[in-house]
């Protein structure tokens, strides 16, 4: 007679599925981002639902905000705001990305407006010009992930992932422009 082993160890512990299909994963949208307040920081206010590009949206509306908040804020309440944000960026963009069921959810933009108001604090003060290429070179790097940046976000998962791989985008756009202004 041939015994089912998850029944051997508890009779009355329901059998799990070997076939049974995972939740299917749920579409970011303003239905779902109203459903938490976490939800519409981590879509960046709306900004991440764009249907085009959403990360270069959410980049957009980084960079707007950080217009509107600069006259505003000091050096060290921007460092503040970017380091409490990157902390807790870390906890309710994995949360998000577990209700939605996918690892790093293209409408999770959190991780780019943290990342950009980085970049445009240490270019400040920066011409419009000077704004619009760090955009540029942050963009390519988000977009592209070259190496070591593609490295992070493959092998660091959860909201920790979602927010550093854009953390190293920060960093070599930064180096980037400063090695253009030491060469101009």
């Amino acid at each position: 007679m041939q015994t089912d082993p998850t029944l051997a160890a508890n009779p009355d512990a329901p059998r799990a599925k070997p076939d049974a299909p995972r939740a299917k994963p749920r579409r970011a949208s303003a239905r779902f981002m109203l459903t938490h307040p976490l939800h519409i920081l981590s879509l960046g206010f709306g900004s991440g639902l764009s249907p085009v590009a959403p990360g270069t949206a959410g980049t957009l509306f980084a960079w707007a905000s950080f217009v509107a908040l600069n006259p505003h804020l000091t050096v060290a309440e921007w460092g503040a705001l970017i380091v409490v944000g990157f902390i807790a960026g870390c906890w309710f963009t994995g949360f998000t990305a577990k209700k939605m069921g996918i690892d790093d959810p293209s409408p999770v933009v959190w991780d780019e407006i943290v990342a950009f108001w980085l970049v445009l604090l240490l270019v400040t003060p920066a011409t419009f010009t000077g704004q619009l290429w760090a955009f540029i070179v942050f963009r390519f790097f988000d977009m592209v992930k070259p190496p070591p940046i593609r490295y992070f976000d493959r092998r660091l998962k959860g909201g920790f992932g979602i927010m550093f791989d854009d953390l190293v985008a920060a960093f070599f756009s930064l180096l980037v422009i400063a090695l253009w202004r030491t060469t101009v």
